[in-house]
């Protein structure tokens, strides 16, 4: 319980997890969580320098929020592929977990076309654990596959209220 009121509270504030916005599989550095103004690059002993600079140059992607738009939809989990209105991966998902409204709210890897506020957006939610099953061409009658669920793309930081 404690874990999920820290998960839903950092989620809803935009804020980073180790793990999972910063670092983890996807090796996300503070500029890829929205936080560069806190690496200091003027400072003349900064031991990475040269591959964080080098990272800023080809990064082409940033972490963003998003929104569920069905409330009863499942929960997406890291991990979990994002998609555009033509079927390419365009993110992945880091964090998930229910809102204060009641929808599931989110943090992904998106690509930086996609990460302005209001971009429409499908979440493969619980691929993750699917991704073991049978591939699309051996499918029969009766399995079952994941489906996109529709999503938004919120601003990086919530407002003030």
């Amino acid at each position: 319980c404690g874990l999920a009121a820290r998960d839903s509270l950092r989620i809803e504030a935009g804020l980073p997890l180790y793990g999972h916005e910063l670092a983890g599989p996807l090796n996300l550095n503070p500029a890829d969580a929205g936080f560069s103004n806190y690496v200091r690059l003027f400072k003349p002993f900064f031991i990475g320098k040269a591959a964080y600079i080098a990272h800023e140059i080809e990064r082409d992607a940033e972490i963003v929020r998003f929104e569920l738009d069905n409330q009863r939809a499942r929960p997406p989990h890291q991990g979990d592929p994002i998609i555009d209105d033509r079927g390419r991966v365009v993110g992945i998902v880091t964090s998930c977990s229910v809102d204060s409204d009641g929808y599931q709210l989110g943090q992904a890897y998106l690509k930086d076309e996609y990460a302005t506020a209001n971009t429409p957006v499908a979440v493969f939610a619980g691929s993750a654990s699917a991704r073991q099953g049978k591939a699309l061409n051996d499918l029969t009658l009766g399995d079952r596959i994941p489906m996109p669920e529709s999503a938004t793309v919120l601003s990086r930081f919530p407002k003030r209220r």
